[in-house]
């Protein structure tokens, strides 16, 4: 009964968030309308992930018209399952699922290798439930109710930053290595397990050595966007990059205080 009631809940405290959808992108039949007419390319691959239908309908109608390849999944397990067989480039997945997490799911993915990035929807904003996205291998996270416009646009400030402006480079400095035709990131003989937003950051690090970075520059250059003005995300990535490349190695990322970041090595 207990699990009833609240599955009941749920979907209760959804609904504005589908008045919020249709009254921001028009009617899901307009948009269908919009999309029969449109023939996509081959673009990237979209996992979309959430237990309501009428939310993957509309995410996945929405970016199909964009030009994505689309995947849908309706709870964590067939989410694990397509990502195997689909090979996303990027997963939109919902906090709530009804069987596993999405949060949870999300760690899965990294513990078993998917270097896919994460766009996380959920309708908790407290500071703690983003910072539990991060935590999980999210690279951005979109509060509900949002707009099809927001979630669109997200997706493309996201692989932006993770597909990189020189494909194929090879940038060292000190002892590391990041090689961006393989997405390989060596410390000495040490390979480091890096998220895309991860890898993202120690890129615009590498391609700035012995140089401040500003919490503003790093939003720019990495997120491509300001995050809301939250530079908290700053903080809580370079704190992730850090002890990556500390396990490894001498401290490499200093912290130059009410200024920002930089990459140095121990003299």
């Amino acid at each position: 009964m207990c699990s009833r009631t609240h599955s009941h809940a749920i979907h209760r405290k959804r609904r504005p968030f589908l008045r919020k959808l249709t009254e921001t992108a028009g009617t899901l039949e307009t948009v269908n309308a919009q999309a029969e007419q449109f023939v996509p390319s081959a673009g990237p691959r979209i996992l979309v992930v959430d237990d309501e239908a009428s939310i993957v309908d509309a995410v996945s109608t929405a970016l199909r018209y964009e030009g994505f390849e689309v995947e849908e999944a309706l709870n964590g397990r067939d989410a694990i399952a397509a990502a195997t067989r689909f090979e996303p480039d990027l997963v939109i997945l919902d906090w709530m699922l009804p069987d596993i997490e999405g949060i949870e799911v999300g760690r899965r993915f990294r513990q078993q290798g998917f270097k896919t990035a994460i766009l996380f929807l959920t309708a908790k904003d407290a500071v703690e439930n983003k910072v539990d996205a991060l935590r999980a291998g999210g690279d951005d996270y979109v509060t509900k109710p949002f707009s099809l416009a927001e979630v669109v646009a997200r997706v493309h400030a996201i692989l932006r930053r993770t597909a990189g402006d020189l494909p194929g480079d090879v940038l060292r400095y000190a002892d590391v290595v990041l090689d961006e035709g393989r997405h390989e990131v060596f410390r000495g003989e040490t390979p480091i397990t890096l998220t895309a937003t991860e890898f993202s950051l120690l890129r615009f690090f590498l391609l700035n050595p012995r140089r401040v970075l500003s919490k503003g520059q790093i939003l720019q250059n990495v997120w491509k966007y300001d995050f809301g003005g939250n530079s908290n995300v700053v903080e809580t990535y370079v704190s992730y990059l850090r002890r990556k490349l500390d396990s490894a190695g001498p401290p490499l990322i200093k912290t130059v205080r009410q200024v920002g970041y930089m990459l140095e090595a121990a003299h």
